[in-house]
């Protein structure tokens, strides 16, 4: 199986910590040369310095914030225009806060959709002719598993993420063709700062201690543990590689077998 990613160049979004930052990291193991892209320079800085460097492989950074979309489009578009193309995007950019649809501000939907939907094209947009040029793409959406079943206490969420699957869905139908493939990766329950954040939101709603919050979300879990955003990063990387050439357009879920449906 080839999964050999040397002389790539990966782009990865909120890559700091977390799941972007594990998705990283596993490319970098592969060969492929990293950018880094986030809005906290010192940070970005930090997690550059920890990548596997052993094939030889320059790792970078750009300085964006996805609440811009024109700072986005600005700085990535000055980037592949000093550094040339970019075959691997994964697209992720933390979720929005929890909270029930029924008393979500208009506000909050905008927002999600700019920071998620809007930056994600913009990327992609910005990375097409690189990735037509060279005959290789791999555009990677990190999402959620509520793009197959809506989770509670997650309503813009739910909302924004479906939108951005069918996003993804057409730009899979369109580029095909030129050997640019398009997926979805669907993570379950993971151990990141935004399910600690999720759990002590539910705590405090609903004022039950939060390890009884902890344990029913456990429950709901067949392998009865949360994921680990190195295991996420496995999924990513696998669509990345050359062994994944003819998958395009699916969600995949890694999630432990929560999602109950097919």
């Amino acid at each position: 199986m080839n999964l050999d990613l040397k002389n790539k160049r990966a782009l990865v979004g909120g890559s700091t910590q977390g799941i972007g930052k594990a998705v990283a990291i596993e490319l970098a193991l592969l060969g492929a040369n990293i950018t880094l892209i986030a809005r906290n320079e010192e940070a970005l800085k930090k997690a550059k310095a920890e990548f596997n460097t052993d094939k030889g492989q320059q790792h970078s950074y750009i300085v964006a914030d996805f609440s811009n979309p024109e700072e986005v489009k600005k700085n990535v578009t000055h980037y592949i225009q000093r550094q040339g193309t970019v075959n691997i995007l994964v697209n992720n950019t933390g979720g929005p806060p929890a909270g029930p649809i029924n008393i979500a501000q208009t506000e909050e939907f905008t927002t999600a959709f700019t920071n998620h939907l809007i930056c994600n094209h913009i990327l992609a947009q910005a990375c097409l002719e690189g990735m037509k040029h060279s005959g290789y793409g791999r555009i990677i959406n990190i999402i959620s598993t509520s793009v197959k079943q809506p989770l509670h206490n997650l309503g813009v969420s739910n909302t924004i993420r479906a939108a951005v699957a069918n996003w993804a869905k057409t730009w899979a139908n369109e580029v095909g063709q030129f050997g640019i493939t398009v997926n979805n990766v669907l993570p379950g329950a993971t151990h990141t700062q935004r399910l600690q954040g999720i759990m002590e939101t539910n705590a405090t709603k609903s004022e039950k201690p939060l390890d009884e919050i902890k344990q029913t979300m456990l429950k709901e879990i067949p392998m009865k543990r949360f994921a680990e955003a190195a295991e996420i990063a496995n999924a990513v990387a696998f669509l990345a590689s050359p062994a994944a050439a003819y998958i395009n357009g699916v969600n995949l879920p890694v999630d432990g077998g929560r999602t109950a449906c097919l």
